[in-house]
């Protein structure tokens, strides 16, 4: 396998649903102590989302607790109940192209501007045919670090 062009710098967020978001902020919120930063709602997406964080500045990391709009309607944000993973990418473009190079599947939308004015795109739950490689059941989101991101990893790193 030829040299990957990009890093994973961290985790981005984790996205998880049920059919009720006031189960998840009861746990998160109430007994963990994030704190609400924001909401996401999307027809398109089936989605009513607040958005929690942990941690804080270029290291924090985003907790979406998400319920659908309506629960009959697909995408079934609720199902399965950990919706997706979020990574930081330093560098998008590069990881996509060297990723489809190398059999990973990607859902439909190609790269685009996410709910949180990140560049985003998704690697497929499941592989096929001419890119047998997916997330094994779990979806992926790829998320453009920005610069602040980029240099707090780097600074970590370097200890």
């Amino acid at each position: 396998m030829s040299e990957r062009p990009f890093k994973v710098l961290g985790v981005q967020q984790i996205a998880l649903g049920a059919p009720d978001k006031q189960r998840l902020k009861t746990l998160w919120v109430d007994i963990l102590g994030l704190s609400i930063v924001g909401e996401f709602r999307s027809e398109r997406e089936n989605v009513d989302e607040d958005i929690a964080v942990m941690g804080s500045g270029a290291l924090r990391v985003e907790v979406d607790l998400m319920q659908p709009l309506d629960p009959a309607t697909k995408p079934r944000v609720q199902d399965p109940a950990l919706n997706h993973v979020g990574l930081w990418i330093d560098d998008l473009p590069a990881a996509v192209a060297w990723m489809q190079a190398h059999g990973v599947r990607f859902a439909p939308g190609g790269i685009r501007t996410g709910a949180s004015g990140f560049d985003i795109c998704f690697i497929h739950p499941r592989g096929a045919g001419d890119t047998p490689i997916g997330g094994e059941g779990v979806l992926i989101e790829l998320v453009q670090a920005p610069p602040e991101v980029i240099d707090a990893f780097a600074r970590l790193a370097a200890g």
